[in-house]
């Protein structure tokens, strides 16, 4: 299985008034991590005026709490489903020793000028291949 991960660093601003990570902060760094991965496929050019990615849905298990820290804690990113529209990214965050929440997106294509689901181009879609269970 091939991944994409991201050395998410962590904000003292996101922590709560018991030093934990607060839970909403978890979108947000699987937000960092997917936006960074996906700079190659939505370079900047007319296509990339027209063209982007929006999430359909998310979904998240916290597994256990995070710390305030000043290491960050890694994203790995993954794809698990891919369809002609649409594809599931599968998250993990963690470090070398715990586990602190799983999560999922679906992503869909969009078009910006019609304001419509499109279907994934090819380059996407290779693009998608390369982080797809296999």
């Amino acid at each position: 299985m091939h991944k994409y991960t991201y050395p998410c660093p962590l904000r003292w601003a996101d922590a709560d008034a018991y030093g934990h990570i607060n839970n909403s902060m978890y979108l947000r760094y699987m937000e960092e991590a997917r936006t960074r991965m996906f700079r190659e496929v939505l370079a900047a050019g007319e296509a990339g005026l027209q063209n982007a990615f929006v999430v359909s849905r998310a979904a998240i298990d916290f597994r256990s709490p995070l710390h305030y820290r000043e290491a960050p804690v890694d994203v790995h990113v993954r794809v698990t489903q891919s369809r002609a529209v649409s594809f599931e990214l599968a998250y993990e965050i963690r470090d070398a020793n715990l586990l602190y929440a799983e999560g999922t997106t679906m992503i869909a294509a969009y078009d910006l000028g019609s304001g419509r689901p499109r279907r994934l181009t090819e380059a996407e879609r290779a693009f998608v291949a390369r982080y797809t269970d296999s």
